[in-house]
């Protein structure tokens, strides 16, 4: 039996000037659809039936703050002993994004992450005091309170990764608790052939498998998960494409989030492309590398 779907977006004539592009959908092999997307919530991502998965919007594009002391640093594939401040106030760096258009932030705390429990809190408050960003916070996630007071400082989302592989039931009750919308998995790897993971800020390796652990949360609800191959990690060098299609086989109604190596805007066409929800960069950034401007082809801009 064939099922023909006809799937109808309207939106005001207004709203469809400002996006950065139309797309054409293919379904069945016999169904053309062109049709415009506006990105209203971060957390919109998919719209699936039996067998299959489309993407429907734009990638996402969300630039990195990573805190350490206060300062925003970035490391070479985790290397603590290559790590390198940046002469950046983390909160006019996120006034600065913000002005460009960009409407999330991954705020990384490395501290907390070593820890084992957050720490720069002050940084969180501020910047979703000060600005209209949405914040995905992650760095030590570890307890309920640790989360409640994550939200209580404003932020929109958590990403945790060490309490998922220390106690992954309690990770996946946060699922549930929390609703999957809120919730990302950090699962980074060392090695992308054998998918070991790393976590407490990338210091320590576990034997289990990325698909193993993608797996087990994805059958109690996951929706997002967050990975990095930690060896092109601030290196510049390109992301690791054929381990992102990888997972997208594998899990194709699970939202990647796709974290290190991007090196332009060619990087996240091909991403884009590919499927991948959204793209985390960082380095290309504070390099130099990659210019703002450059992203307005991937944002939805709003009219003052």
């Amino acid at each position: 039996m064939q099922i023909n779907v006809l799937i109808t977006i309207t939106l005001s004539l207004k709203i469809a000037k400002s996006l950065p592009s139309s797309r054409s959908v293919f379904i069945g092999g016999n169904i053309s659809s062109e049709f415009y997307y506006v990105q209203k919530d971060f957390r919109l991502c998919i719209v699936t039936w039996p067998g299959k998965s489309i993407n429907y919007s734009m990638i996402q594009v969300i630039p990195s703050i990573a805190i350490r002391k206060g300062k925003v640093v970035k490391m070479r594939k985790g290397d603590p002993s290559s790590e390198k401040a940046y002469d950046e106030n983390p909160l006019d760096l996120a006034k600065r994004f913000q002005d460009h258009g960009i409407e999330v932030v991954h705020l990384v705390d490395l501290d907390g992450a070593e820890k084992g429990s957050p720490v720069n809190w002050h940084v969180l408050e501020a910047i979703t005091g000060y600005t209209d960003l949405k914040v995905d916070f992650t760095g030590g996630i570890s307890t309920d309170g640790d989360i409640s007071k994550a939200y209580e400082y404003g932020a929109d989302y958590i990403t945790a990764a060490s309490i998922a592989v220390t106690d992954p039931e309690l990770f996946a009750s946060w699922i549930v608790s929390y609703g999957r919308e809120k919730m990302t998995l950090g699962a980074d790897v060392v090695n992308i052939q054998t998918k070991e993971l790393l976590f407490r800020g990338w210091r320590t390796k576990s034997q289990l498998t990325l698909f193993e652990h993608l797996e087990y949360f994805y059958s109690r609800g996951l929706k997002y998960v967050k990975s990095t191959d930690v060896s092109r990690d601030g290196v510049l060098e390109g992301p690791a494409f054929e381990f992102y299609q990888e997972i997208l086989d594998a899990f194709p109604e699970i939202c990647v989030l796709a974290s290190g190596g991007v090196r332009g805007v060619d990087d996240i066409k091909r991403l884009n492309e590919m499927g991948v929800f959204a793209v985390i960069f960082g380095k290309a950034y504070y390099e130099g590398v990659l210019k703002l401007e450059e992203l307005e082809q991937f944002l939805v801009k709003k009219e003052s």
